[in-house]
């Protein structure tokens, strides 16, 4: 079951962070829809709906506003159920029903959609349901066949949970004042070794560091140090931070430091087996921070363009490393492959033109793929069927499957 809170009347993004972080308390699995609308999976939580939203009224207590809860089965009805009203619970089965009364404004169309759906006397979400799926789609644009699902109370959008930021830095405060270069260098291996403990134990790596340093002037400096590769290591670390240093004056003692790391990566410390003609990637992070130390401006060059004036040809970038893999090769552009995700399988209405799938539950195939032959249970009575692989004209691709005279559907690529 998914919850959908709504909040209205924020003060500001920050506000909306900290309720967030408030609905942790009853769940982790937290869907940032956008400011002011929240989807919780309460799949596996004990209790019902109403415990559910006395829980979230109770972690909601410090806010001024009053929260609009609602609940369905899926992402889309969850929502439906808090835009029609507090307390509203839409169960399982009974989707278009619940949905059938409502109106267009629940999908949050564009005006001008709304308009020609009036003109065509759609005003409801029944009166969308109805309307045969493949010429409305054709008429309206793919983007078409999400309306008439959510209108019969269909929503196969995967639930996304937000992620938890992770923040590692360590400081100094407090603790007295530097006034030589080897004393601010000490501070820093202490910081930069916290820091690269914290990495360790997290798994993760930092590809840069920002260094926040207090005056005793009440004075303050931001440095920004970019590492040449994501790294734990505290020396590759230290020695950046100290040629960004080289040559900075003060106005007056350092009396406070902290070191955060920045740009996260997940994984250990990639290691090249063979590092003969390997760049020393450290070294010249050292050198690059040393340059611009003494340049007081940022390391670019030079990268063609086409252009017509010559003048246009070239533009200046920062001077960065390309990302290698462990073997010491340039890591090549990921290529993204469909994955294929199994569902409940449903029976489904298939229409055959030349033996292939013409259409399915109305809806034209464009492509298809197969039959592949799969044959299950040579122990026993054998059971056989054909699977294919078809393209939609709403863009979808599904994996269906014939079995005697029947036909189901098996899943979906994303």
């Amino acid at each position: 079951m998914i919850v959908c809170v709504r909040a209205s009347d924020l003060s500001s993004d920050a506000v909306w962070q900290e309720l967030l972080d408030a609905l942790d308390a009853v769940t982790p699995l937290i869907e940032d829809v956008r400011a002011g609308v929240a989807l919780l999976d309460m799949q596996g939580a004990d209790g019902d709906f109403a415990a559910w939203s006395r829980r979230i009224r109770a972690a909601l207590i410090p806010y001024t506003f009053s929260p609009c809860i609602g609940a369905g089965p899926n992402r889309f009805c969850a929502f439906a159920a808090a835009w029609h009203g507090d307390g509203t619970l839409i169960e399982t089965g009974r989707e278009a029903q619940a949905l059938a009364a409502m109106p267009l404004d629940v999908l949050e169309l564009e005006a001008d959609i709304v308009e020609r759906l009036h003109l065509l006397g759609v005003t409801t979400l029944d009166a969308l349901a109805v309307l045969p799926h493949g010429p409305f789609v054709r008429r309206f644009g793919p983007q078409a066949a999400r309306w008439h699902d959510a209108a019969r109370g269909i929503d196969r959008s995967p639930f996304t949970p937000r992620g938890h930021a992770i923040t590692i830095e360590a400081a100094m405060l407090g603790e007295g004042s530097a006034q030589s270069e080897a004393a601010v260098i000490f501070a820093l291996r202490v910081l930069i070794g916290r820091v690269c403990s914290d990495l360790e134990r997290c798994g993760k790596r930092a590809s840069a560091l920002h260094v926040d340093i207090e005056l005793e002037d009440a004075d303050t400096a931001h440095i920004d140090v970019p590492l040449a590769a994501a790294t734990s290591q505290e020396r590759a670390m230290l020695d950046v931070v100290r040629a960004k240093l080289e040559g900075a004056r003060f106005t007056a003692p350092i009396c406070g430091l902290r070191v955060r790391a920045l740009g996260l990566e997940e994984g250990g410390e990639p290691v090249p087996l063979l590092t003969g003609d390997e760049i020393d990637r450290a070294n010249v992070a050292v050198t690059l921070a040393r340059l611009e130390a003494m340049l007081g401006e940022p390391v670019r060059r030079a990268q063609t363009r086409a252009a017509h004036p010559l003048e246009e040809r070239f533009a200046y970038e920062p001077f960065t490393l390309p990302k290698r893999d462990p073997a010491g090769r340039v890591a090549a552009k990921p290529r993204l492959v469909p994955q294929l995700r199994l569902l409940a399988v449903t029976e489904i209405d298939v229409r055959l033109r030349r033996g292939e799938p013409a259409t399915v539950d109305e809806r034209a195939v464009q492509r298809c793929a197969g039959p592949w032959r799969i044959e299950e249970g040579w122990f026993a009575a054998p059971v056989a069927r054909d699977e294919y692989d078809v393209q939609l004209d709403t863009g979808e691709i599904h994996r269906i499957y014939r079995q005697g005279e029947r036909w189901y559907l098996r899943g979906s690529y994303d």
